[in-house]
């Protein structure tokens, strides 16, 4: 296993890309996932640049966190948001899986709140856009312990909705995966990624994950 901030082309057909808002726990997903010493900030924002693994000829990256990052200027927000933009652009042939984090219990009021400036929230603008480039994108809400029992199923419904897949929630268990980083309940996910890696005819990554 390789870590960096820097990524050589060679040897890699296949990249899983992550992205998600700042402080959703997305460094700390990789970290689980893959046993990676990926740089995780208790601050929003700590990673401002790409950080990959090299795992065989799988590459997985994880991106810089958009949204809010403390200490970090509006216009330098911008410019690591267009960063992203074009890392994507340039990688869409490579990148055969995206996976969107978020934080699951506060989703949907974070939607809401863009919605009441008549602003598309960033999390909404990146499910869209991967899915636009021909990326096919999960969706890993963390912080699921949080939520008590008989509020789960309607607050996935609620994402699901936000994110304009009609409910129920379980219709879209292909695309949703409900986890706790913290709990170090991964399954959903890790088995949504096999599922996509049996599609691909990679058995052989199975081990990574």
């Amino acid at each position: 296993m390789k870590a960096s901030k820097t990524v050589e082309q060679n040897g890699t057909n296949l990249e899983i890309l992550f992205v998600g808002r700042s402080n959703v726990g997305k460094s700390s997903l990789i970290k689980e996932l893959f046993g990676a010493k990926v740089r995780v900030g208790k601050r929003p924002g700590v990673t401002l640049r790409p950080f990959h693994v090299q795992l065989s000829d799988l590459l997985v990256t994880d991106m810089p966190g958009f949204g809010f990052m403390s200490g970090v200027k509006d216009r330098k927000q911008d410019i690591v948001k267009d960063k992203i933009v074009h890392y994507i652009e340039n990688n869409a042939e490579r990148i055969k899986l995206g996976v969107l984090v978020i934080d699951g219990p506060f989703f949907p009021d974070v939607v809401d709140r863009w919605d009441a400036r008549d602003q598309i929230p960033i999390d909404i603008e990146m499910f869209d856009f991967l899915r636009e480039v021909g990326i096919d994108t999960l969706i890993a809400a963390n912080k699921m312990d949080k939520v008590k029992e008989n509020e789960y199923d309607p607050l996935l419904d609620e994402i699901a909705a936000r994110l304009g897949l009609e409910p129920p929630w379980e219709n879209w268990k292909h695309l949703i995966a409900p986890i706790s980083v913290k709990k170090g309940d991964l399954k959903p996910l890790k088995s949504l990624l096999k599922d996509r890696l049996h599609e691909m005819k990679r058995d052989d990554l199975f081990k990574y994950i």
